[in-house]
């Protein structure tokens, strides 16, 4: 960080204008800044760096089982044009419409048929998720004038070498989409209270809307949000009113003076209608799939009572697990997060701060009261951990002043360090070894091996995606979704006769495989690890073995 941009604590603040142009202070903070030039080019290196980490070779890591089902509503949806939501499967439907975007505008512009791979792909496929991961970095930086530069940018660079939003983003699954949409709320909502400009208000309804349409723990994180809202402004008003600070108006007061300045009763209830009606539309469009299935709608509410039943049977653990999950492989940002949260809570001058760190740590409190936890819920509190960590280096700066700020690039280069290290470890070189916490239940490496052999044996015999594949294992996902253009895959889930070309068994069939198919079968190599427990044995007709 150049020391030379640095403003003195003691510089006159500079006064803003509201939308009516109404003179304000500035919302962040009165204290030190950074050049302009020294934010534009912090803020794109940041965004370069987080584009490469996340699109950087997205088909190096193999689908999870979670990704293949996801894969095979997109595949339907892309070729079909059929998706019907259904709460007893998964999530919600944004993941999978806005998916479809590049296969469907590939199609328009290129003419190709409906089963044609082109723009089916395993990269544009994450493209989606990685793209999302993108602006969630962007929206942290849009919170500069709130938080202040020096903490902006902190908790953009620290959300863009977390080991684990690199990782989730470069994952298919609903996550990423999930807490754009939740950060996208808060952003929008801020610009309403500080710009007065309606159409901020309909934009965090319209995140409001596709984030209940996203995942039914929308429940969770909207709870979070409406609790730490009100949580930082009764803080504060107990600081000021507690002697800590000058006494200052009443919240009546200040909720009186604050919808006069954003335009009066009248135009503030008419804003906040059209915003409802903007989420709840949004919500029955994807939920009926485009006024195409009524019952999807009403089946949106159901799913509540079969996930509160889901959270008690499946991956359940215990309270601390996050903690420890969080402690293993995000250490830096619980520390930092910590740090932020206790500066702003003992000094609360930053309404936002202190609200990014009861959203924080209130989700993390929410989500480890529920026994079903997964390592890709973590990126709900990633996220809002990151923010407040950057607000402890804008505190440090703050303090350090320009005499001091040695220390602050110290704190930072060793943070950033660390998550870089920790980073590049996870997501390209250990990505499915399941010592580390994201590589959950993964996908083998050695899977994608055998996709290979397969392919080489489709060539040979000259079959290509005509090629007959017997799948017998009980277990098989993601499969379908790297066999999505084959077109004679049968999945039998034990031991059936066949005459096609491969044969897909699991380790626990190879007598009954032996005993059926004598010697008309070879195997392939010993075997093929799909994921932890899960092994997979090749057995390909011995016409088509080879040498």
């Amino acid at each position: 960080m150049s020391t030379g941009s640095i403003k003195s604590s003691r510089n006159k603040p500079t006064i803003q204008r509201n939308a009516r142009g109404e003179k304000e202070m500035p919302a962040a903070t009165d204290a030190v800044d950074i050049s302009q030039r020294s934010w534009l080019i912090g803020s794109i290196s940041i965004m370069a760096v987080a584009a490469l980490v996340r699109l950087y070779n997205l088909p190096l890591v193999p689908f999870h089982h979670d990704e293949g089902v996801n894969g095979n509503f997109l595949v339907h949806l892309v070729r079909d044009g059929v998706y019907r939501y259904d709460p007893e499967n998964y999530h919600g439907p944004t993941l999978y419409y806005f998916s479809a975007i590049i296969p469907w505008v590939t199609r328009f512009l290129f003419g190709v048929s409906a089963r044609d791979t082109y723009g089916l792909t395993t990269f544009n496929t994450r493209l989606i998720t990685s793209l999302f991961g993108l602006g969630t970095i962007w929206l942290v930086l849009s919170l500069r004038r709130r938080l202040g530069a020096v903490a902006s940018l902190a908790g953009a660079a620290l959300l863009t070498l977390s080991p684990g939003a690199v990782y989730l983003s470069r994952y298919f699954i609903h996550e990423s989409l999930f807490v754009f949409f939740t950060l996208g709320i808060v952003v929008a909502f801020v610009k309403y209270y500080d710009e007065g400009q309606a159409v901020y208000l309909v934009l965090g309804a319209a995140s409001a809307g596709l984030l209940f349409a996203t995942k039914e723990t929308w429940i969770i994180s909207v709870g979070v949000l409406l609790i730490a809202w009100p949580s930082t402004h009764i803080y504060r008003w107990l600081w000021r009113v507690s002697g800590f600070e000058e006494k200052g108006e009443s919240p009546s007061q200040w909720m009186q003076r604050t919808v006069t300045r954003l335009g009066g009763p009248m135009q503030v209830a008419i804003a906040a209608f059209i915003a409802v009606a903007v989420c709840i539309v949004i919500a029955i469009l994807f939920y009926s799939s485009f006024f195409t299935n009524g019952k999807g709608v009403s089946d949106s509410l159901k799913t509540f009572q079969i996930w509160t039943r889901t959270g008690r049977e499946a991956h359940v653990h215990s309270a601390r697990t996050y903690i420890d999950w969080l402690w293993a492989e995000e250490g830096t940002l619980l520390v930092l997060g910590a740090l932020g949260a206790i500066a702003t809570v003992f000094k609360p001058k930053n309404s936002m701060a202190l609200f990014c760190a009861l959203w924080a740590f209130g989700i993390l409190a929410a989500y480890s009261l529920v026994p079903y936890k997964t390592p890709w819920l973590g990126l709900n509190f990633i996220v809002p951990l990151a923010i407040i960590s950057g607000y402890a280096f804008q505190s440090l700066y703050e303090y350090a002043g320009s005499e001091l700020s040695r220390p602050v690039v110290m704190v930072g280069v060793l943070a950033l360090s660390i998550c870089t290290y920790q980073m590049i470890v996870l997501n390209f070189v250990k990505y499915d070894n399941d010592a580390y916490i994201y590589v959950y239940a993964h996908t083998r490496r050695e899977t994608l091996a055998m996709l290979d052999e397969i392919d080489k044996i489709a060539k040979r015999a000259g079959t290509g995606f005509d090629t007959g594949i017997t799948i017998t294992s009980p277990e098989y996902w993601p499969l379908p979704w790297y066999f999505r253009d084959y077109k004679r895959v049968g999945y039998y889930q034990r031991v059936a006769l066949t005459t096609e070309a491969v044969i897909i068994a699991s380790e626990g069939q190879k007598a009954e495989i032996q005993q059926t198919f004598g010697d008309r079968y070879r195997q392939v190599n010993s075997k093929f690890p799909l994921r932890p427990g899960v092994d997979l044995l090749l057995y390909v007709r011995k016409d088509l073995a080879g040498p």
